[in-house]
């Protein structure tokens, strides 16, 4: 059975980043485990729920998912986790991704393992900052001379003010694209296309919401499932 491992923001993840791939994974058979940073249930973006921002479809089926899912209710810590035993790794994103799922050392570790192992990684929009930190077993960043896309600059701009303050007055640590393309990363949102996932080798980045679907679609793809 194909098994994969969903690492969750504890911080806030970005509903239908995490519901979409997590429901369409499960879909097609795939045995699904999450996990976050300290064990704790994952917190999700109240952003990602507000029918205003996504509509009252998607936010009504990713509430929905969000406080009945036994595995979203019941994750793992990621200190217990190894990328050996699954098939793929992803990472929803979220602005929350920010200060846990990127900062994680286990995170980190379960990144490069599956991808210097047999698996496939899915990283999605603010998760892709991960990529800015995460290094392989050389101390080489994993990212460096990998083509990407994640959520870009001229979009974080339309988000924080002149400071960097998010809505909720707190200050965002990092905007992905500058840190991503520091690490090395070859970034190209594709900002002129309505949704923007890129494969590189065994590596899957994937730019917002929007291309959940896509993402998750590419993915199966990738696993042959």
């Amino acid at each position: 059975m194909t098994e994969a491992l969903f690492v969750v923001s504890e911080e806030g993840y970005w509903g239908e980043e995490c519901v979409e791939p997590l429901e369409s994974l499960s879909a097609a058979g795939v045995e699904i485990t999450v996990a976050t940073p300290s064990g704790r249930p994952p917190k999700i973006d109240e952003r990602s729920i507000d029918p205003e921002q996504v509509g009252e479809e998607t936010a009504d089926r990713v509430r929905e998912v969000h406080e009945t899912d036994e595995r979203l209710n019941d994750p793992i810590p990621t200190a217990e986790a190894d990328a050996t035993d699954y098939d793929a790794v992803v990472f929803p994103g979220g602005h929350g991704t920010e200060w846990d799922v990127n900062q994680d050392s286990d995170a980190r570790r379960l990144l490069r393992d599956v991808l210097e192992g047999d698996g496939k990684a899915l990283v999605v929009c603010h998760a892709v900052g991960i990529l800015a930190f995460a290094r392989d077993s050389h101390g080489a960043f994993v990212v460096n001379g990998r083509d990407v896309t994640g959520f870009p600059n001229e979009w974080e701009a339309d988000i924080v003010d002149e400071n960097d303050r998010m809505p909720s007055g707190r200050k965002l640590p990092y905007w992905v694209e500058d840190e991503v393309e520091a690490a090395g990363a070859n970034w190209d949102a594709e900002l002129d296309s309505d949704e923007s996932v890129t494969v590189d080798g065994d590596l899957i980045t994937a730019r917002g919401p929007e291309s959940s679907t896509a993402a998750a679609e590419t993915l199966l793809e990738e696993l042959g499932v």
